[in-house]
């Protein structure tokens, strides 16, 4: 009988050890590709601040804070405009308030009728 419950073990010990290494793995496969995705949002940023005047980098920044999906989404909208030569020269303040007002999702309006 020790010689089974040594076998069981050893096998259950060897089964939690690949568990644990695959743990590993997923963690390092999920730490690099956030890490990926910061760099793609940092050089998008920055081509988009390229582009902002002050007033406009300073709105873009209280609402990363804010907001940041939306920031993200602003800042995509923005590179692509310049890499399609759309945008030409810098995006002022009332141009980004603009732009997200633009985001924003239509809300519904609900009718309440008394009866």
């Amino acid at each position: 009988m020790n010689d089974l419950d040594a076998i069981k073990r050893k096998h259950l010990e060897e089964l939690q050890r690949k568990m644990l290494e695959k743990n590993i793995q997923e963690q390092q496969k999920a730490i690099e590709e956030e890490a990926q995705l910061q760099q793609q949002i940092a050089s998008l940023e920055n081509l988009a601040k390229q582009y902002m005047s002050g007033e406009a980098i300073t709105r873009y920044s209280n609402l990363k804070v804010a907001h940041f999906e939306k920031a993200i989404q602003v800042t995509v909208i923005i590179a692509e405009a310049i890499k399609t030569g759309n945008i030409r020269e810098k995006i002022t303040d009332q141009q980004l308030k603009d732009l997200l007002i633009n985001l924003q999702e239509q809300k519904k309006e609900f009718k309440i009728q008394k009866k």
